[in-house]
């Protein structure tokens, strides 16, 4: 069984330079919203990989990965919804190297695996969680639920009040 963490001490590993560990973990990703609508992340907590290698020098190079599902009502017809996510995120961290190889999740020699986890999983999700990527929605006039209404529900459109008044002419 996976070791459940939150934040992870790499100089616990005591690497040398230009070697590298991969780990299996667990750690927990708290509910996500997106529009308003709260998902929870499933499995809870999730089992991830995380590869860690030391460079030459100072720092690490680092890549998490694993497989969650989104679970909540679905963004076009509202029933459940649970699409899975792969996720497959990499981070440098070295010391000195500037800003854009420092990494946001790394305190000293401390991983922040959890908000790292969340964040990669936020990257990769869809930009809206459906129930099939097919999802017809609901109807916009009586909210039925187009996916089992199939492509015979429709509406009279209504009269455009514009064109009212020539319902009144009396053509002969």
């Amino acid at each position: 069984m996976p070791a459940y963490t939150e934040d992870f001490d790499l100089a616990g590993l005591r690497l040398s330079s230009g070697e590298g560990r991969r780990l299996a973990l667990t750690v927990p990703i708290a509910e996500l919203t997106f529009a308003g609508i709260s998902y929870r992340v499933q499995p809870h907590p999730v089992d991830v990989l995380l590869e860690v290698s030391r460079m030459v020098g100072h720092g690490y190079a680092l890549r998490l990965s694993f497989c969650a599902a989104l679970a909540g009502p679905c963004m076009r017809c509202l029933t459940d919804a649970a699409p899975e996510v792969e996720v497959d995120a990499r981070e440098v961290d070295r010391p000195g190297g500037g800003e854009e190889l420092q990494s946001p999740y790394l305190d000293g020699e401390t991983l922040d695996l959890c908000a790292w986890a969340r964040d990669a999983l936020v990257l990769s999700a869809p930009a809206q969680v459906l129930c099939r990527s097919d999802c017809a929605g609901l109807c916009p006039q009586c909210a039925i639920d187009l996916n089992q209404a199939g492509p015979a529900h429709h509406h009279e459109r209504p009269v455009d009040p514009r064109w009212s008044k020539l319902r009144e002419l009396k053509l002969d």
